[in-house]
């Protein structure tokens, strides 16, 4: 890419879209396009092919998904399905179409099968089955992976696809119903810790700006302290502990979105579709499990209360790491390490209510 060069966002509100965005601006590229969903519709296929036809993008960041925590995955398969698989379908096509020059495809590390014991290679995708309780999602990820792969192989496109590991960062979604896992158990320990503190002020600010989920927000009562505390208890949290799903044995990978921003900037301008193959994975090749993962973001957060677990809900997959040995081969590697990561989402977090 040029400077210059004419750059399209899909999903630059988002997470992932954001980060790509910041990274832009920064490295001088002065030439981006991005449009808001109640703009650009992009499970409209006529919608989205009138954009590029009009706006002609050279380069084109795929970020836009419908995303979502565990239960938003397990109480939405179909809006998950649907929704990705149109977005995706009509970006690719539409850049077929319209000549873009290269595509970057964000997936993710759900795309492959649940029961893999070791390191996660590109190659084991479809080698068995996958996880049901975000299903809908993966294929459709699987499905614009594959688009992909067939676009470059019948029509000689350059369209990538990175497949990375669970991301977190500014703009994160801090939903507790929707919201993935740090985000919610870091907002978890942010309200514990005002709660404990009685400040019914600074926890009114940011339940107005936040909003809770589970039908809850409408119980508030903003000037009843009552209220308040009966809605965060029913959320687990309390002014001694925060109860968390599961219990806390399982691992996760977690990679900053400024870290993915930065690789799929160095994929955009260094390595071409042909090299890669189907994907590849973004990822430290390094995870963690869940209870250190809680107790380095509630001494962060500086939460003094305890971490209880409620053992009847689901710990979700055991174990997902995925390989970082092709990445290697390519050059990159992630910079930014979680306690830093961590520390610089919370301190956005709290600079946002």
């Amino acid at each position: 890419m040029h400077k210059n060069s004419k750059i399209y966002i899909a999903g630059h509100t988002g997470l992932v879209g954001s980060a790509i965005h910041r990274r832009l601006l920064l490295s001088g590229y002065n030439n981006i396009i991005v449009k808001s969903h109640s703009a650009l519709d992009l499970t409209s296929q006529a919608a989205v092919e009138e954009f590029f036809l009009s706006q002609k993008p050279e380069y084109v960041f795929l970020a836009a998904a419908r995303v979502g925590g565990i239960m938003a995955n397990y109480n939405y398969p179909a809006e998950f399905l649907y929704e990705n698989i149109m977005i995706s379908a009509n970006v690719i096509h539409a850049s077929y179409k319209n000549d873009v020059k290269k595509l970057i495809n964000l997936g993710s590390s759900c795309i492959y099968p649940n029961d893999i014991s070791c390191k996660i290679t590109e190659n084991d995708l479809l080698s068995s089955k996958l996880e049901k309780s975000n299903e809908a999602y993966a294929i459709a990820k699987i499905s614009a992976l594959k688009l992909c792969e067939y676009y470059n192989r019948q029509y000689k496109t350059n369209y990538l696809s990175l497949m990375p590991t669970n991301q977190y960062g500014i703009n994160d979604n801090f939903n507790l119903e929707t919201a993935h896992l740090l985000p919610m158990v870091m907002r978890k320990f942010h309200l514990a810790k005002m709660y404990a503190n009685d400040n019914y002020g600074e926890i009114v600010k940011d339940l107005k700006k936040y909003k809770v989920g589970w039908g809850y927000d409408e119980e508030l009562d903003f000037d009843d302290c009552g209220t308040i505390e009966r809605v965060l208890n029913k959320l687990g949290i309390f002014k001694d502990c925060v109860i968390l799903w599961g219990d806390g044995s399982v691992y996760r990978e977690l990679m900053s979105a400024d870290d993915l921003a930065d690789a799929c900037v160095y994929f955009m301008n260094n390595i071409k579709a042909q090299e890669i193959g189907s994907c590849v994975n973004i990822t430290s090749g390094k995870d963690i499990q869940l209870n250190d993962l809680f107790m380095l973001v509630k001494n962060i957060v500086g939460f003094a209360g305890d971490i209880k677990y409620d053992s009847k809900m689901p710990n979700g997959t055991t174990r997902k790491l995925m390989s970082d040995e092709r990445l290697k081969k390519f050059g990159w590697k992630p910079k930014i390490s979680l306690l830093q990561g961590i520390a610089d989402v919370y301190n956005w977090y709290k600079e946002q209510v």
